[in-house]
């Protein structure tokens, strides 16, 4: 199960940080990725991180050098710090994984980006 939390409505500039907790498979082992779907769009990939002590990081273009994905083992827990967040951030996001072959979505958390 995941179940993503910390969404919101912010101004543009400003920053959050979403949280995705993990519980039914041994989490350490897992790579870990946020999605995020637009209105009226398909799912993109937004950045994910590899198991274990999660030493590789990899992002979207239209993020990267702005938001940080994260994880904690200890609290099964993979967080997404997003900062200068801009009106085109504003998204459905989700948190993703994969366990045996088996597909695992969150349920998702809405951003809103506006003044």
């Amino acid at each position: 199960q995941l179940v993503e939390s910390g969404g919101g409505l912010v101004q543009p500039g400003q920053s959050l940080r979403l949280s995705c907790a993990a519980s039914g498979f041994v989490f350490s082992r897992n790579v870990m990725y946020w999605y995020r779907q637009l209105p009226g769009k398909g799912r993109d990939m937004v950045a994910f991180i590899s198991n274990g002590g999660g030493g590789y990081k990899d992002y979207d273009n239209s993020v990267s050098g702005r938001f940080t994905i994260s994880r904690d083992n200890a609290k099964n827990t993979v967080y997404l710090q997003m900062n200068n967040l801009k009106s085109e951030d504003t998204a459905v996001y989700y948190c993703h994984t994969t366990v045996f072959g088996t597909e695992y979505w969150g349920q998702g958390t809405q951003v809103t980006v506006s003044s």
